[in-house]
């Protein structure tokens, strides 16, 4: 019974040394947040005290790599470490290669038989294509034209600027996200040239220090001058134009009070024509005197003397028959 005691002591003993020994080591200093292009690498430091076991990483919840201080553990070949000593403590790195989107998300670094533990953040970005449709640009001299820049595949969409080696009278552009796509943008350049020279669309990455750029050639020329077809052709709208505006003119005046027709007037007089030659048949008549014998003047048949004379309009002569 004695022994037996003495067994259960001598454990109690050896797990008592564990934990003490367990809880010598702790976490100094913790990975930092990291943000990095695709393709690329990400590095991530643990700074542990002395006496550590095991230091383990993990990747969204996985252990990925496991280092003891003779050797690492190594499951997946993009993960590796580095291991360095700084005033007593130990550090440990983390290497991933070839980083993917998917690997973005939470890293923690903590160690074996202790609840503690300390994380970071991993971003990804993505550096997609950059295009001017076209390509090489032939404009007119000092007329105003626009010059289009695609950002295809970014994540997040980049910053877009312009560097313009030409001489210009007036140059600005505005940047927006391509529509119905969140991986994308497009700028706008609008310039008035005024010679030769290059435009270069830069992309740049949000947080980190890269970009991606494209540049085109632009030739300045002169504008056409027109040709006598379409100087003709311009013309005869001129023509038109004035012709159309003319005749609405006309329809839309107003009554010119100073006009005064002859119609009304001619109208007058030879309604007052009748009434003259009646009147003047009638006076001559009633003035007619008694026969007296054959008259020196007049040579007409004898018992039916005739008259003539002339009525108001010179035009018409009319024979009266006295009876």
């Amino acid at each position: 019974m004695e022994g037996r005691w003495k067994g259960i002591s001598t454990v109690l003993v050896i797990l008592a040394g564990l934990a003490a020994s367990g809880s010598s080591y702790q976490i100094i200093e913790g990975p930092k947040n990291a943000t990095v292009l695709e393709g690329s690498e990400a590095r991530f430091n643990c700074t542990v005290s002395q006496g550590w076991k095991l230091i383990m990483w993990a990747l969204n919840g996985t252990v990925v790599l496991s280092i003891t201080p003779s050797e690492p553990i190594i499951t997946n070949d993009r993960f590796t470490s580095a291991s360095y000593q700084e005033g007593g403590n130990s550090i440990s790195e983390m290497i991933i290669h070839d980083v993917q989107l998917r690997d973005a998300g939470h890293i923690k670094c903590s160690l074996q038989n202790s609840d503690r533990d300390a994380s970071a953040f991993l971003s990804v970005q993505v550096m997609g294509a950059l295009l001017i449709p076209g390509g090489n640009l032939v404009v007119a001299e000092d007329e105003p034209c626009n010059v289009t820049c695609h950002a295809w595949g970014w994540i997040p969409p980049p910053g877009i600027s312009w560097d313009i080696g030409v001489p210009v009278s007036h140059s600005s552009y505005h940047s927006v996200p391509e529509p119905n796509n969140t991986q994308s943008a497009v700028s706008v350049l609008t310039l008035t040239p005024q010679g030769n020279g290059t435009l270069t669309c830069v992309a740049t990455m949000k947080g980190l220090h890269a970009h991606k750029s494209v540049t085109v050639n632009l030739t300045v020329v002169q504008p056409p001058l027109e040709s006598s077809y379409q100087s003709e052709i311009r013309k005869s709208a001129s023509v038109k134009t004035n012709k159309e505006t003319f005749e609405t003119n006309l329809e839309s005046g107003s009554e010119n009070l100073g006009y005064r027709s002859d119609e009304p007037r001619t109208a007058k007089l030879a309604s007052f024509a009748p009434m003259s030659s009646e009147s003047s048949v009638q006076e001559q008549h009633s003035s007619r005197q008694p026969y007296q014998g054959p008259d020196r003047r007049w040579r007409g048949p004898a018992g039916r003397p005739q008259v003539s004379f002339s009525v108001a309009s010179p035009r018409t002569v009319r024979n009266v028959t006295l009876v």
